[in-house]
């Protein structure tokens, strides 16, 4: 019996695939649980239209994450700390630091956990900091760390 997963499940499925049963799991376990519904037409074009919708919600994102990728490449993002004579920073300059300032001066909001830092900044200098806004879309910052 073919049905459509509404869940993963371990070592069957994930959600939305379409698989064959057996017709007592199928009975038995899967539709009293709630875990999969029977692949007849209504039911296979409800899942086309859900899956045509998600793709076209990821397009929309993946566009907009497109467009904040080409502002950020025109950024310079200038941050002042405090530094020693040797160019060192007191403490360093973090992923949040970054977002705050980012929020703040071109009032773009990006999360801290998308900010790719390798290590925090520790030196003053120009440094390219790579953002990742989409799967496959990573936009760079450049980040002017000065002594203030």
């Amino acid at each position: 019996m073919k049905v459509i997963l509404l869940e993963n499940i371990k070592g069957v499925g994930k959600k939305d695939d379409i698989i064959n049963a057996n017709d007592g799991y199928a009975r038995n376990f899967l539709f009293p649980k709630n875990k999969a519904v029977e692949a007849n037409a209504t039911n296979l074009a409800k899942l086309k239209a859900k899956q045509n919708s998600e793709n076209h919600k990821k397009e929309v994102e993946k566009s907009e994450a497109e467009k904040i990728k080409e502002k950020l490449e025109k950024i310079s993002l200038r941050i002042e700390v405090k530094a020693g004579e040797n160019g060192k920073i007191f403490g360093g300059v973090t992923a949040k630091e970054v977002s705050d300032e980012l929020k703040k001066q071109k009032n773009i909001d990006i999360d801290k956990k998308k900010i790719l830092l390798k290590e925090t900044i520790k030196t003053v200098g120009i440094f390219n900091v790579d953002v990742k806004l989409y799967e496959g879309v990573i936009g760079k910052i450049k980040v002017n760390i000065i002594a203030g």
